[in-house]
């Protein structure tokens, strides 16, 4: 796999958690190790992108969803850029 970055980690996280998952699906869907999704559940959580229901699944947020939203913007606006670098 690829070096990933920080946000790029949250973004697999928020995707995977879209509509309700546990931890260990959690970690297989995005690729993260015991250590990793320890450190990341917990900043997540209290920045309001993910929560945790009663049935103890992890869901994503709207703040969440407009995170990965607007991830995705930029991502576009990164891209489109280098391609136009690439044709000037």
């Amino acid at each position: 796999m690829k070096y990933r970055n920080r946000t790029e980690i949250i973004s697999n996280i928020l995707n995977a958690a879209n509509g309700g998952i546990s931890k260990t699906k959690i970690m297989y869907k995005a690729f993260l190790s015991y250590a990793q999704i320890k450190e990341y559940l917990p900043i997540l959580l209290e920045n309001n992108l993910l929560e945790l229901g009663p049935d103890g699944k992890y869901r994503t947020t709207e703040k969440g969803i407009r995170f990965l939203k607007m991830n995705e913007e930029i991502q576009e606006l990164i891209e489109s850029k280098s391609l136009q670098d690439d044709f000037t």
